[in-house]
Formats: C-alpha cells, structure tokens, sequence
C-alpha cells in the first residue's frame, strides 16, 4: 500500500543542514513511485522565503498561532487523501522557540505528534541532537516526542545507547538508525585531477573545511593546525603546493544574533588565529580572483551550492573538521566526505567516532586507526598540535591516505541516498503493520510478586 510523506523541517532556501537533509530526503523518496504517493513539506520559516513545491504550508517558527494551524491543516490534509500520511518531524531544540520566543524552549514538536497520535496519524521524528547531559526541558522533550510519536530516527548507532539508557529510558522498540544519506556515492562521476585543474588547483596539495561557519566548528583551531603543519613540515617550494581552502559563508542566523556583536567576536578570533598561524591569506568570492599559490589559506566567502559543493568534495584531499561539540549526532560534511572517498581530519564528536572509528576507543590524543576512514583529535587547544601532525601523515604517507580514501569509499557505498530512503520506507511499513497487529490473543499478565526468574532474566540480558 502507498502511502503520502509530510515532512515538518526547514527547507531552502532557507540555509539550514536540517532543511538540505529534508530536501534530499525528499529527492531519494521521490524514486520509489511504487512505495509513496506523494511528498509535502511545512516548511519551518524565518523570513527566508519564497518557497515552491513540495513546500506547500509554512510554519513561522516565532508565531505559536502558525503552529498550531500547521497542525490542523496537516491533519486536515491527511484526512482528505486517499493513501495514509506519515509525518516525518526533523527535530531540533534551535527550531523550537516557547510562546514567548525563547529559543530552544518550545513544545511545538511534541505538542504535533500528541495531535497526530489523537487522529490516528503515524509519525516518525528524526532527532539530529541527542544529548548525554541534558537539562530537564531537553531530557523531557525527547521522552514526550517518543510516547506520542511511532518512533525516532536517529543517524548513529551511539544514539540509541544513550536515549536506552536510565536517563531517558526510551524502549529498543521505539528507536531506528538509518544511516544520514550522502550525496554522491563516489567522486569518480567527479576526477578530481580535471577539477582542481578547472579550479586552478592543479597539482596541489588541498586541505578544505566546507559549509556554513560558525564558533561551534573550530574554524580558528584548523587555521592554527595548518599554519604549524605548513611551518614545520613543509620547505617553500611544497608550501607553494599546498593550500587550506575554508569555503562557505557564516551561518546567516548567527550572522543577525544580538547585533552582530556575536560575528564580530568570531570574525575578531579568526584574525587572531591567523596572525598566530603565520600564514599568508585572503578572503575571495572567487577562485579566480586570486593567484592560489601566493597564499597559505583562502576563506571563498560565497554560499556553496550543490554543484560547488561536489567539486569541492572531489577536489580535496584533506577534510578539517575541528568542530568543539562532542555530543553532535551528525554532519552532512562528514558524511559526504565518506560519500566522496575522502580523508577526514576530525575531532572526537560522536558522529565522527562512529563513521570515522566505527565507534572503536578513543582515547585522548590523535588517533589513527588500521582500518580507520580519517585521522581523530582531540577538540580546541590540543586539535592545533594533532592537526598538524595529522596533515603531515597524510602529507607524506601517499599510499596510507589512498587506503583511507578506498575504506571511505566503502562505507560510503552504503550510505547513498537511496539506500537511506529505502531504510525508512521498510521502516515506515514494519510501523505501519505493527499498528495492524491485533492483540488479545492470549491473557495479560502483570507481576503482582516478586520472582526468581524475573531476576535471573535481569542478570542473563546483555
């Protein structure tokens, strides 16, 4: 039986990874024309307008009104179509203000899935933050989300540990991994000596750190960890040859917060960075205004699009990405890193343990596994030393880097797209007939004594 996808997210334009993992999403679902009917997006707005289909409702994210009216227009929808609706929710605490507009302190998420499990509607939330040390509001959220939803989706294994565990105590029964999609499933439909050829980058040596920036990534622990790599392992010649490109622009939410003073802050730490790196640098909206080679670091200050994006990915040898929160679930860059076939340099956030490590030890220090997909490092202060010395391994150690890339590639495989959708497809049916199921066939018991084997059973669970 087909059935019809609602998805409540961002969506672009608006430039947020939770709305290009949305339209992706969509992009994947679209393929199986035998399995969904059709897609529709409320799209969570901010004065990022205009949209165009599959977005056909908006959701202002501050007006607790538009909220409640996307509640009653999706059910309202839901009940006209032929096929079943499922709900898909990307939940994050960013995306949730309260009645008053206080950030990450709303109950819109939970109060939709109450409301679609009172009319019957499945629905599915994605969670994209997953944290171990939660305050009460954030560890509520999540126990709420998952007794009124059908279940949540999480993008690491890590996460279901933590959300089985006594601080939340959500059931095994209620939680999925799929695999976050990559966009491209090997960077051969991209040569990468062609494209660096194209972006004047032929025959250097590339280390990039890609998308929107913000504090949270480390920007000025990369500039710091390539300027010492530069300065101590390289001779000018292959300085020359080498080049850290940070493409993208700062994160146009956190560009507006409190007067900009938040952007001058970071912008004022990146100058710092950089002087304490001794590097030469500039800041372009173009490759071809600047002559590569006479630099050190170039900040392409441009919003990169899809294609821009994939020529990145196939032209880097070297992904940085020295984010400082460790409990972050995902990372579209570093998942189309994997995608890509490509090296990553990361610090020891979850998602890069498990897609990186695959969720192996990680002690303190760097850490380069035998059959790793990327260097690990500790975050801020330290990352500075461990990314110099990971650039340098993977400078001088050619044939290790390659075999870094091939097991990149590999895992990557399994993360297309398609392979994600079709996850949540099957997913979406295994809930949908469970819903099905009749019970009553045999008698319920509840405990009313204590018992030996209900403690033996205890001990014998792993």
């Amino acid at each position: 039986m087909a059935f019809n996808i609602r998805i409540v997210s961002t969506y672009p334009p608006r430039r947020c990874g939770i709305g290009t993992f949305s339209r992706d999403l969509a992009n994947a679902l679209e393929l199986f024309t035998g399995e969904i009917g059709h897609i529709r997006v409320a799209a969570i707005d901010n004065h990022h307008g205009p949209y165009h289909i599959p977005v056909d409702l908006v959701i202002r994210q501050y007006e607790p009104t538009s909220w409640q009216y996307a509640i009653r227009d999706i059910i309202a929808r839901a009940r006209e179509g032929t096929n079943p609706t499922v709900v898909l929710l990307q939940h994050e605490y960013g995306l949730d203000p309260d009645e008053n507009g206080n950030d990450c302190r709303g109950t819109n998420f939970v109060n939709m899935t109450r409301a679609f499990r009172d009319k019957g509607i499945t629905s599915l939330v994605y969670l994209h933050t997953v944290l171990d040390q939660p305050d009460e509001y954030q560890r509520q959220t999540i126990i709420d989300l998952a007794r009124y939803s059908d279940g949540l989706i999480v993008t690491t294994e890590c996460a279901i540990d933590i959300l089985e565990s006594d601080l939340y105590g959500i059931e095994h029964v209620k939680l999925k991994h799929i695999d976050h999609g990559i966009r491209m499933s090997h960077s051969s439909q991209y040569d990468r000596l062609a494209i660096k050829t194209e972006l004047g980058l032929k025959d250097t040596f590339l280390a990039t750190t890609l998308g929107l920036l913000s504090p949270g990534k480390g920007i000025p622990y990369g500039i710091r960890g390539y300027g010492k790599f530069i300065n101590e392992s390289l001779t000018e010649k292959q300085r020359r040859q080498s080049l850290y490109l940070i493409a993208g622009q700062c994160h146009p939410e956190f560009v507006k917060t409190e007067g900009r003073v938040p952007y001058r802050q970071f912008m004022a730490e990146i100058e710092t960075a950089l002087q304490k790196a001794n590097v030469r640098w500039c800041r372009v909206a173009d490759l071809a205004q600047v002559d590569i080679f006479d630099n050190d670091i170039v900040f392409l200050d441009t919003f990169l699009d899809e294609a821009a994006l994939l020529k990145l990915y196939s032209a880097t040898n070297v992904m940085v990405l020295p984010y400082l929160n460790m409990e972050q679930m995902s990372s579209g860059i570093l998942a189309d890193t994997v995608g890509s076939g490509r090296a990553a340099i990361a610090t020891k956030f979850r998602y890069a343990c498990e897609l990186i490590h695959s969720n192996k030890s990680c002690p303190p220090g760097l850490i380069i596994g035998r059959f790793a997909r990327g260097i690990l490092v500790d975050p801020g202060e330290p990352s500075i030393e461990q990314i110099a010395q990971a650039l340098d391994y993977l400078a001088f150690n050619k044939s290790k880097r390659l075999r870094m890339e091939k097991q990149a590639h590999q895992r990557g495989h399994q993360m297309r797209w398609d392979n994600s959708a079709w996850a949540l497809i099957q997913h979406v049916e295994f809930v949908m007939d469970e819903k099905e199921i009749v019970t009553g066939r045999g008698v319920e018991f509840k405990r009313e004594k204590e018992s030996v084997f209900q403690r033996k059973s205890k001990r014998a669970t792993v």
